[in-house]
């Protein structure tokens, strides 16, 4: 499947909300870890971006997959409304870029989180885009 969704204005109006996602990382013995996050889409990019610590579950079982292959799948839902992207991730130590996306997260939640000096981002290069925007009958 493809990520053709992701050009749709239906995926952009979705993003720019307020919504919170989970993400799922596969842990070494390849069983599901998920967790609420708060995630944001470059159009441009086309990347989803997660900031969180360096000491997580999540950035743990990302880099303990080899180079390339982290599979992750990030879904946001609201109400008949969501969305999963599929793709790999990569773990991003700059301090230029994660402050870019702390700049993104701001936007989008309306809020700036406190600083923190372990904070890492997570780069999520969607492969698969699943879900349903558009509700029949259902005023925009």
């Amino acid at each position: 499947m493809s990520t053709e969704i992701c050009s749709t204005d239906g995926f952009r109006k979705f993003f720019s909300e307020y919504h919170l996602a989970t993400l799922a990382t596969l842990r070494p013995d390849g069983t599901p870890h998920v967790v609420p996050v708060g995630v944001t889409y470059d159009h441009d990019a086309n990347v989803a971006r997660v900031i969180t610590r360096k000491s997580s579950v999540k950035i743990s079982n990302i880099l303990s997959a080899l180079p390339g292959e982290a599979r992750v799948a990030v879904s946001q839902v609201d109400g008949p409304r969501w969305i999963t992207l599929e793709g790999v991730a990569r773990v991003i130590t700059d301090q230029e870029q994660i402050a870019a996306a702390v700049d993104g997260y701001a936007a989008r939640y309306g809020r700036r989180p406190a600083q923190d000096p372990r904070r890492v981002l997570v780069e999520i290069t969607p492969d698969r885009a699943l879900g349903l925007l558009e509700i029949p009958g259902l005023a925009a």
